[in-house]
């Protein structure tokens, strides 16, 4: 197929960092197609943390005023126990000596239900560009294109390829396929997928607050508790609608393979028989009548709780030729740092940057060029986040490791505070081709290379439209 000035780019998978990547390239009015395996979009999994570094985004592409009106603010983690007690909170915000996170970063923290930001990004991409019950069984490239095929006989062209389809990859899987027919996939790449945690996962109905009083509260609680006992934690999160965000989850001493792990453990059945393990568990509500995991199970609806591994590895592979990877599928970071889908959106933002700034009809060479550039900014910072949530985990772990972190946390003083609070929210990536988001954060946002599309992009128009040299 022959080359046009502006590449067609194909996003398979309609997550958090494919719909980011969408919204994105709608602005830029490059094209673009959602490609997602599911009928339809499911409402499982929990809730969300999101923080300064995602919006400057959401308010580049116009939609920050939507997002709060869904979002509830959150300052920190309480740790308790099953004496419903509090033994220390992990503050996201600031001591109350020091100024308020929006202050020092231009934004808070908020927690938002799944399906809630689901909604919110799939509202901003125009529907005839989001395709359901699309599944990849074959993808692949030539010099100047990209192929799909799917498994109800229709195909798909374009000239860059978006792998934002999870943990467990197709397009992932085909390119590192052909990588290792040609003996250039990197050994740690071609090991299974590991995971060190399980956890079972829901969200109740709303509820009435004489039933649990701290869904009232004007901040989301953001409670953990470590049984003791048994090998779980749990953790709950109140959400702006009034529900009860809950998770249930068990941390191995070491990392196992999703290869060898036994069908039994994830069948039909799994979820129920996990939850009649945890019934008993307390829960911390904010009032007096005394509330168990049980209740949340009892007030959340049947089809809304799943049983899922939490798989954990930063891949050192994201992208060859006209093929790209993106969020989960080139690094799956446990939920623990609350971390994964503020990733998967700056990694949206860094592609999105740099397929902007590729010159008309780039060639593989050009494209490969700008992927390597995109790689080199985000995958030290998705190591970092990967570091920071196993710090997080580790507190669940009931191990040595989980007593030291329990411990630094419990006692770091304001000024440690504050610097860890800088080194997670002073990368706030922009859109290097929207207007800037007005950031009064007194901690400057760190410099972004990306950015550079701007300077690339102006110097071309510049060149395009200055009088040709006789």
């Amino acid at each position: 197929m022959s080359l046009v000035a502006k590449p067609k780019v194909l996003i398979v998978g309609a997550g958090i960092g494919g719909m980011a990547l969408g919204i994105l390239l709608h602005k830029a009015k490059i094209p673009f197609e959602i490609y997602e395996r599911a009928t339809v979009v499911k409402p499982l999994g929990t809730a969300m943390g999101f923080n300064a570094t995602t919006a400057v985004m959401f308010k580049q592409c116009g939609i920050y005023d939507e997002f709060l009106a869904i979002a509830k603010p959150m300052s920190g983690v309480q740790v308790g126990n099953i004496h419903r007690t509090i033994d220390y909170k992990i503050d996201f915000s600031e001591q109350e000596e020091l100024q308020v996170s929006s202050t020092l970063f231009g934004a808070n923290g908020f927690i938002v239900p799944r399906p809630d930001i689901c909604d919110l990004l799939a509202r901003h991409i125009p529907k005839e560009h989001m395709h359901m019950g699309k599944k990849v069984i074959a993808s692949e490239q030539s010099n100047d294109a990209v192929r799909l095929s799917f498994t109800d006989g229709t195909t798909a062209e374009g000239h860059i390829l978006v792998g934002a389809d999870g943990a467990y990859s197709t397009i992932r899987q085909h390119l590192y396929n052909q990588l290792k027919k040609e003996n250039r996939l990197l050994e740690s790449d071609a090991e299974p997928l590991p995971f060190s945690s399980i956890c079972l996962v829901g969200q109740t109905k709303p509820l009435d607050p004489k039933d649990f009083p701290n869904v009232s509260l004007e901040e989301s609680q953001i409670q953990t508790i470590l049984g003791k006992g048994t090998p779980y934690s749990w953790s709950t999160f109140t959400t702006k609608r009034r529900t009860i965000a809950w998770a249930i989850g068990q941390v191995y001493n070491e990392n196992r393979s999703t290869a060898d792990e036994k069908n039994e453990e994830w069948g039909p059945g799994a979820a129920e028989a996990m939850c009649e393990i945890s019934r008993d568990f307390p829960v911390i509500s904010g009032g007096d009548k005394p509330v168990t995991i049980g209740d949340l199970i009892d007030w959340t609806p049947k089809e809304l709780i799943s049983k899922v591994m939490l798989e954990e590895k930063v891949f050192e592979t994201w992208y060859d030729g006209r093929i790209v990877l993106l969020g989960d599928a080139c690094h799956k970071i446990n939920p623990a740092g609350g971390a994964g889908a503020s990733n998967a959106i700056h990694d949206a933002i860094t592609i999105a940057n740099w397929i902007y700034a590729l010159p008309p009809s780039p060639t593989t060479q050009d494209v490969e060029k700008y992927f390597a550039e995109y790689t080199k900014e985000r995958l030290p910072k998705a190591k970092a986040a990967y570091a920071s949530s196993v710090t997080f985990k580790n507190i669940s772990s009931k191990s040595y490791l989980g007593w030291i972190a329990g411990f630094c946390f419990k006692n770091v003083p304001a000024w440690m505070n504050r610097k860890m609070m800088e080194g997670m929210m002073a990368y706030r990536p922009s859109v290097a081709f929207l207007p800037d988001a007005e950031d009064n954060g007194t901690v400057k946002p760190w410099p972004q290379h990306s950015l550079e599309a701007r300077r690339i992009v102006k110097e071309r128009m510049e060149a395009a439209a200055s009088p040709s040299m006789t």
